[in-house]
């Protein structure tokens, strides 16, 4: 039982090798990507 929680918290094999980015650059792509689509849905009203 001790050895399958070991192995619980391990990343795969195929996944370690990825770069993973930072989670603050995704919140920040995600707002941007936000305010991006906003902007092009309302620029009649903002501009």
């Amino acid at each position: 039982m001790e050895e399958n929680d070991s192995n619980k918290n391990k990343v795969p094999s195929k996944m370690a090798r990825m770069a993973w980015p930072k989670s603050k650059y995704g919140l920040y792509l995600a707002i941007f990507i936000v305010i991006l689509v906003l902007l092009i849905l309302y620029k009649d009203l903002i501009l």
